[in-house]
């Protein structure tokens, strides 16, 4: 009986030890946080960083001493361009940043100071062609559960402010563009927050409706009918918010020389074609996506806006192939959608961007050593906002070193309007870049008549500019 009981207290104590090591497997006992705790020493060194940190802003702090007083703004290639626009507390920088591209043809073709379109049309459209999308995804996905995947991301982005090129690129071909004096911005479009909110709300109801119907065998043909009644909803709502687009409008404009042109009425569609006059499909993205093979067409599933849209796709190159492109670009005068992960490295006061700008490894004492490739596999660093990139700094030896963007935040933020980034910050913030493709290479384009590898929309990719 003593065996027994003495095996008994041996195989007792085992599983006690051995429930006990699979509790704290990961847990932190108090031995553990002790000795973490003994690993920071209290030094002078150290009580001085805790009585500054704990009393001021981090990026303060962290802004390079070094650093300061070798920020040149001086750039020696130039797109001929003209007055700052402010997006305001809105997410539309990708439209801003589209029309911008745009914008120095005007000026050049017109002979004209300064010209702005109005933003609150095209993004008027926008959003009401991305809730038709959006219920058109909706039944289309009717059948599979609440769950899946596809449906909840769905119903957490059923619609925003935000964009990219392929939107900008799919609304001006099909509504034209207008100058702003034809649908100036309201408060609204100004402040999208509350809207966007109202949107979302009443399209995520509408597509739970139009589910059950799917689920209690409702035909095809009803359920465009009913979805074509919540759009009148739709159309109402921005009505009410941004007012109604023009179907026709005047306009006329004056020269730099002061002459006035004649007065003449134009439709959206006839105001693209006969004063903008550029055919959108010739302009190219580049990503530069160093977790991905280089070289290859990418696709990102329902990154546009319209239905029979088509979705994002970009070609993953080398920071140095893109840039050389866009070197030819500004040499030839045309600006390019550019966007990047902008709250990296920014000094807003000054209108800077380089890498050098806050050291926060020597500030914390903490290496933050992650690369690209590793900060965009995690979603640390991916594309955040929009920008026309219109100049770079072209040295002797044929190499660069900085490079000059448009911004939409108005002329007191930045350098009166403009940032200036280092050729260092273009390669490890810059995320795409849209080109003409007259000054692509055709090896380059002929990646684009290869299958794409499509992408889910929870991609790290799948990231509107805002």
């Amino acid at each position: 009986m003593k065996k027994i009981n003495f095996l008994f207290t041996i195989m007792l104590a085992m599983i006690i030890s051995l429930v006990t090591a699979q509790n704290s497997n990961g847990k932190l006992d108090k031995k553990t946080i002790k000795e973490i705790q003994d690993s920071f020493k209290h030094t002078p060194e150290n009580t001085g960083l805790i009585n500054a940190i704990t009393h001021s802003d981090i990026k303060t702090i962290a802004k390079s001493r070094e650093n300061e007083g070798k920020v040149n703004h001086m750039i020696n290639t130039k797109v001929k361009t003209h007055g700052i626009s402010n997006q305001r507390s809105s997410g539309r920088c990708w439209l801003y940043t589209g029309l911008n591209t745009l914008k120095p043809m005007i000026l050049a073709n017109l002979d004209i100071k300064d010209f702005e379109f109005s933003q609150t049309y095209n993004f008027f459209w926008d959003q009401f062609e991305k809730a038709n999308l959006f219920l058109e995804i909706a039944i289309a996905t009717a059948n599979k559960p609440i769950s899946d995947r596809k449906v909840e991301w769905m119903m957490k982005n059923p619609i925003g402010d935000g964009g990219q090129w392929t939107t900008f690129a799919d609304i001006v071909k099909k509504y034209g563009v207008v100058p702003a004096s034809a649908m100036p911005d309201s408060y609204q479009s100004k402040n999208t927050r509350m809207m966007s909110r109202l949107l979302a709300r009443k399209l995520r109801e509408d597509a739970m409706e139009l589910r059950d119907l799917a689920a209690n065998g409702t035909k095809a043909k009803n359920l465009t009918s009913t979805k074509i009644e919540m759009l009148k909803n739709i159309y109402r709502i921005l009505v009410l918010s941004l007012g109604e687009p023009p179907q026709e409008f005047t306009w006329q404009y004056e020269t730099k020389d002061g002459n006035a042109s004649d007065e003449k009425t134009y439709t959206p569609e006839a105001f693209y074609t006969e004063i903008v006059n550029v055919n959108v499909d010739d302009y190219v993205m580049f990503m530069n996506d160093p977790s991905r093979e280089y070289y290859k067409l990418y696709e990102v599933e329902f990154d546009r806006n319209l239905v029979e849209g088509a979705n994002w796709k970009y070609i993953n190159l080398p920071n140095e192939e893109i840039k050389k492109f866009a070197v030819k670009s500004l040499q030839g005068n045309e600006a390019m959608y550019f966007s990047c992960d902008v709250g990296k490295q920014f000094d807003s006061k000054e209108g800077y961007l380089d890498i050098n700008l806050y050291n926060y490894n020597d500030l914390l004492g903490v290496n933050f050593g992650m690369d690209k490739s590793k900060r965009i596999q995690t979603f640390d660093s991916g594309s955040s906002h929009g920008m026309a990139l219109v100049g770079v700094n072209v040295k002797k030896d044929g190499t660069t070193d900085k490079w000059l963007l448009e911004n939409s935040w108005g002329t007191g933020k930045g350098n009166h309007g403009y940032l200036t980034m280092t050729d260092e910050w273009f390669s490890e913030y810059m995320f795409r870049l849209v080109i003409n493709k007259k000054h692509i290479d055709g090896d380059i384009l002929k990646i684009l008549d290869k299958e794409a590898t499509l992408l889910p929309p929870w991609d790290p990719m799948f990231a509107p500019e805002k």
